[in-house]
């Protein structure tokens, strides 16, 4: 009887399948919070943006009203809401953890 060891290769595997999911998640989580964000000319749903970096990933609008729209309450939208990225996290997070442990069950 012998025995390969390929524990190394697993390894590298699940890390790239953690990666590949982290990058999947943040994707969609913007994409839902795009679709909860205020449309007026589209400027703000179109800044919106994923950044990853090895397992961590950012999802950002980058507008210098982005800030304020998300934050202030009081605002009132024909589409769209205020805490559209926060929101969005907080409603799609077994969502994302789901993405990411697919992708890392698909590389065992």
């Amino acid at each position: 009887m012998s025995l390969t060891w390929n524990g190394d290769a697993i390894a590298a595997a699940v890390k790239q399948a953690e990666q590949r999911g982290v990058r999947l998640a943040a994707e969609h989580l913007r994409t839902t919070a795009v679709q909860q964000t205020p449309l007026e000319t589209g400027a703000l749903r179109n800044s919106a943006q994923v950044t990853v970096e090895g397992t961590r990933a950012a999802v950002s609008f980058n507008t210098k009203y982005a800030v304020k729209q998300h934050e202030e309450l009081g605002y009132s939208h024909k589409d769209g809401r205020a805490k559209y990225l926060e929101s969005a996290t907080v409603s799609e997070k077994d969502t994302m953890a789901q993405i990411i442990g697919q992708q890392i069950k698909g590389a065992l």
